[in-house]
């Protein structure tokens, strides 16, 4: 848990931040209230603190070719520490595995894939997932529609 400390133009950065991460010093100072040093100030200790991980860019799967969208779970089989590092290792590396998790419940890992076609998805989960070793069990989830995507983190006012 990070320990620093907050106060009210912590937050209001961190606000408006999530909302935009493309404003200038400037504007950001004006929009917090705080003079451009001042703000750039607090940026800084905020990013040297790890509160701040990393600014992105969220792109539009779809219009990049990306059609499919799947939940998978994987189960491995139990007591193979050796299998699950090399699990772990191996999907980090997959560039089409946005997101991995290791969770409680019936399976181990729930992934989410994107992929251009479910035929390209098929190939992904015969060839490239059930090969790995220690892999006994997957199950996938086809997403047929986004309801809701967000990114911000629920922050006091």
């Amino acid at each position: 848990m990070n320990h620093l400390e907050l106060d009210a133009f912590d937050w209001k950065l961190l606000k408006a931040l999530q909302t935009n991460a493309r404003l200038s010093n400037v504007a950001l100072s004006e929009q917090v209230n705080l003079s451009p040093s001042q703000c750039s100030r607090r940026l800084q200790r905020l990013e040297q603190s790890s509160l701040i991980e990393s600014y992105n860019t969220h792109l539009n799967i779809s219009e990049l070719g990306y059609q499919v969208t799947a939940f998978i779970s994987v189960t491995l089989d139990k007591g193979n520490s050796l299998a699950r590092k090399n699990f772990q290792e191996r999907v980090a590396a997959m560039e089409t595995v946005l997101e991995c998790y290791s969770v409680t419940g019936p399976c181990d890992y729930w992934l989410r894939v994107i992929s251009q076609d479910l035929s390209t998805l098929s190939d992904f989960l015969n060839e490239q997932l059930s090969s790995m070793e220690g892999v006994r069990d997957i199950s996938s989830t086809l997403v047929l529609n986004q309801i809701k995507h967000g990114h911000q983190v629920p922050l006091p006012n």
